[in-house]
Order: C-alpha cells, then structure tokens, then sequence
C-alpha cells in the first residue's frame, strides 16, 4: 500500500476529506483574486465552480467532506487523554477550531440564502453584504487562517515524499501567492462594489439583480446562523465534558513505563505510549505526528506485551511494510494498562535540529555494488601512498561514467563503493543504473589499458546492480550525520557483488532492475541465486564483460 494512505480508517477519510476541502479552498481563493482584474471575470468564474460545487453531487462531496474532516477533529480531541502535544499540532489544532466559527456565518449568508430565500449569492452580493464592515476583516483573516490549516497539514502528510521536498521552494512561493493574490482581489472589487453602492440607481439594480435578503429573510438567516453555531458549542462543550470523564476516569490509575537506555515514567492509563512520552518529556521520534502513517515511532516490546491489544489492521500493515521482527509495536496505537519495558526503535535526541532527511524517506530505486577483486593480494607489500594513488587513479577512471548516468556515489569502501540512481520512478533509475554498469566495463577496459602500457596488472572488479525499496536518511550523531542508505535491498546489491566471483562473471544484474527497465527477462538466462541474508532467491543475469551488458539483454538506451 502507498506510504501516503496507511493509516485505520479514520486517517484515510481525514486525508480525502482534507483534500476535497484544499481544493475547493484553493479554486475559491482564485476566483477572488481574479477581482483584481474585472468583475466580469471574477464572476464567470464563480459560475463555472458552481457547476461543480451547487450540482447535486458536488454538494454532497462537498459538505460530506467537511462535516466528516471537522467530525473526526472532535472525535480525536475528545479521545485525548492529555493535551501536551507539538506546538506545529496545537497551533493546528486551535486553527481547525477558530475555523467552522467563522465559517458558518459565510455558509449561511451564501448558500442557505440562496436555497432557502432565492438569494443570487455572486460575488458582488457578497462583497457589498461585507465589505467596509468588521465582517470583512473577519473573513478575510478567515481566509488567511483556512489556507494556512490547509497548507500546514498538506506539508505533515507529504513531508516524507521526496518530490515535495525538492519543490519546496516553489511551492512556498505559490502557497503566499494564493492568499496574496485572493486579498488583493478582494479589496480591488470592494472599491468597485462600495461605489457601486454609494449610487441609488446602481445599488437598487444590484439589490434586484441579486434578490437581495429583505429584512425579515436577514432575521431569518440571523437565526439560522445563531443556531448553527449554537449546535457548533454545543459540540465543542460535549468534547470538553468527553476529556474531563477520561481525565478523571484514567487519573486515579496509572502505569509504569521504562525506557531502555532512558528514563523510567508513571503515567495515567489511557493515553498511547507516544503521548505518555510526551507527556513526560521522553524524547521519541513521529515523523505523522501520531498518526499511525508511518513507522518512526515503532518500539520493541521488552516486557509487558502479553497484556497490550493486538494491533489493527493498519497497524499490521504498516509494521510488515517495513518487515517489523515480532514484537515491535507502533507507540501512537498501543495504550500500557501493565507495566511495560520498550526499547526506541529511533531515537529521537537532538532531532529538533535536524534536517526532516534524518528520520528518513522510504524510496524505491537501483543501487550498484562495486568492488576491486583481489586487492589485498595485489597490493601486499606495497608502499600505503603506492595504494592510495592506484585507487584515486582506478576512482577517477570509473566514477565519471556513474555520474555521467546520473548516478551518485554514496559512499566508498575501501577498494570498492556504492551508488545510487534517484529518479521520480524506477523506470528511469532502473536505466540509468544499467548505463552507469555499462559505462564502467568500458572506462575498466580502457584503464586496464594504460596499466598495460605501464607494466602493471589488469584490474578485475565485480558488480552488484539491483533495485527495491530502501530508506535514506541521515544517520550519524546530530550534526554529524551524513546522508546514506539502508535496507534489504542494499544487502542484496552487495551479496550479488560478492556471488561475481564464485561465478567469475564481472556483473550480476537483478531481475527487478532488468523489468523495471521494460527488458524482456523471458528470452534471457537467468540464474535463481540464494544470497545469504537475503530472505527470497533472487533470479539474476550474469554479463562476463560489463561492457557488453546491452548486446546481451539487447538493450538500447
């Protein structure tokens, strides 16, 4: 399952509805920016998203979204059992709540207006009901208040996603442009419109044109608005007495929780462990939040986890997408009632001044094992300067074809190395890595050349190319952490590289890397190798000259 929509239930339906709300935020902000050019426009526009948004299905969409994201906000808050949280959490929290207070007056004065009184809501009637008033300034700073809600939870839920990160400075860019251009909108056909309104004739046109609300339908929207945000308070107080009953339930009975390699804590029962943590200043890392959308906050259970609940369907999944041994529970799911013993998966010291890289992106792309074969040998006896110069030499002569592929060394092993190819898709990584393994036959054979000429011996090397999931990340102390990468199919690579010399063949290539590249593995020899530590036998190509990788799986790139 996509890393995006892990997660029970509830997560998925906050995330769906959380976007159908993002883009009926952001295509409204843009029909009022278009005030800055022509009325005329601003309101074709309107009519246009109208079509969608006052059909029949389109409504429902709509409105189900936004009674269901701010429906499962209270329900959340109300099954807290404490209210320490991250401030970016708090700050949002508050936002999404501030939000239906103001809204409700804007629903009311538009949509019900019109369905119930007839009222032709366009954005002249709008404007001229709010401009110059208090009310103004109140739906403005509501505008400003739901695009920050917005773009603060889209960044928590793509954050981890390496196509977001590299964009974001593009996309900062355009998420201050929207609100900007939206106000400038705004005031730009309010001084048309409070013109507009300063001249008897034109304001009794408007007031026709729009079946502007009479005083009694003004009563009556007034009640309709009292009412609603009655029921809102009301919901708001029965969240409130919901917490206190768990406080008070929970606060007499409490659980031991200790830490390996940290503290040991008494806490209420009730919260999770990752809001015991927090409650109780225990650094622990959670890239989502809490949110059960990723694994960062997994713990081994030590001691205790006969009595903890089994975990849900979510849970489970997203522990075997990361191939969890048993025992390893998510801190945001379980709830201690008995003494428990957790060790860290993570830690999470000195996090705060860390890039988000540090926590780690789970990715999908080739990697290539590279290792000089009997170095040890051909290099007994020499001088250490004689040795570093040969490999300088030997790196010097195959790395640029890795990089010419778009390929990037992460790091050198002595007498061999690994690379990466980071692409959008596999397609491509899976390509670039079988040119990069390609070029370095060739660059091998030219500098096995130039050592003839010198009287030295060939070098013979071996390479591993395979590709799968993998996590980058930072891993080191903070601030000292360089970035690097981990997983089985790093291990795979490397076994593969090592299996080239049992088979005296320079290259092994693995079936994903060849499928993914779009190669018809059906017309080649593959051979099933059993890699040690890796868990499935993996089928694999073997190419005795790397150089003539593409005459063999008759490749063009």
């Amino acid at each position: 399952m996509n890393g995006l929509w892990r997660g029970d239930l509830a997560t998925r339906l906050r995330i769906a509805s959380g976007l159908v709300l993002f883009a009926y935020a952001l295509f409204h902000f843009l029909n009022i920016g278009l005030g800055l050019f022509s009325s005329e426009l601003m309101q074709q526009a309107q009519e246009w998203r109208h079509v969608v948004t006052r059909s029949l299905i389109g409504g429902i969409v709509l409105y189900a979204a936004f009674l269901t994201h701010i429906g499962l906000a209270l329900y959340k808050l109300a099954n807290r059992t404490t209210l320490k949280m991250p401030l970016w959490e708090a700050v949002q929290s508050v936002l999404g709540l501030l939000i239906p207070v103001w809204l409700i007056i804007h629903i009311v004065f538009t949509r019900v207006a019109n369905e119930v009184y007839g009222v032709d809501d366009q954005m002249a009637y709008l404007i001229a009901l709010i401009f110059g008033h208090t009310d103004g300034w109140l739906q403005s700073m509501l505008l400003l208040i739901v695009w920050f809600h917005s773009c603060t939870g889209l960044h928590f839920w793509l954050r981890g996603q390496d196509w977001w990160q590299k964009s974001q400075a593009y996309l900062i860019g355009f998420a201050t442009l929207v609100p900007a251009f939206a106000l400038a909108g705004f005031l730009t056909e309010g001084r048309r419109v409070q013109a507009r309104m300063a001249d008897p004739d034109l304001r009794a046109d408007l007031f026709q044109v729009t079946n502007w609300p009479d005083q009694n339908a003004v009563q009556g929207l007034l009640r309709i608005e009292a009412i609603t945000t009655a029921l809102f308070w009301l919901s708001l107080a029965l969240v409130a007495i919901v917490f206190i009953v768990r406080q008070i339930t929970f606060g007499g009975r409490s659980v031991r929780v200790r830490y390996v390699y940290g503290p040991e804590i008494t806490s209420p029962k009730g919260p999770t462990l990752l809001e015991m943590s927090r409650a109780n200043g225990v650094t622990h890392t959670s890239l989502c939040g809490g949110r059960g959308r990723c694994t960062t906050c997994r713990v081994m259970v030590e001691e205790g986890g006969e009595f903890l609940h089994p975990p849900s369907e979510a849970e489970t999944r997203s522990l075997e997408a990361v191939s969890a041994p048993p025992g390893t529970r998510l801190a945001c799911q379980i709830r201690p009632t008995q003494k428990l013993t957790v060790f860290r998966v993570f830690r999470a010291d000195g996090t705060m001044t860390r890039a988000h890289a540090s926590e780690g992106q789970e990715r999908r792309m080739a990697v290539l094992f590279l290792d000089i074969r009997g170095f040890t040998e051909r290099t007994t006896g020499q001088l250490p300067y004689d040795v570093v110069f040969l490999l300088n030499r030997f790196f010097d002569a195959i790395v640029p074809a890795i990089t010419a592929a778009d390929g990037v060394v992460d790091k050198y092993l002595g007498d061999g190395l690994l690379a990466l190819f980071e692409h959008e898709d596999e397609q491509k990584s899976a390509a670039s890595a079988l040119q990069a393994a390609k070029a370095i036959g060739e660059a091998l054979e030219q500098f096995n050349l130039s050592l003839e000429a010198e009287g030295e011996a060939h070098v013979r090397i071996g390479i591993g190319l395979h590709l799968g999931d993998l996590v980058l990340g930072e891993i080191g102390t903070a601030g000292n952490s360089p970035r690097t990468i981990i997983g089985e199919t790093v291990n795979a690579a490397s076994r593969l590289e090592a299996m080239t010399k049992e088979l005296a063949v320079e290259l092994l290539v693995s079936e994903p890397v060849l499928q993914s590249a779009a190669i018809d593995t059906d017309a080649l020899d593959l051979k099933v190798l059993q890699l040690r530590g890796v868990r499935e036998p993996l089928p694999s190509l073997s190419v005795e000259r790397a150089s003539t990788l593409f005459e063999t799986i008759g490749y063009r790139a």
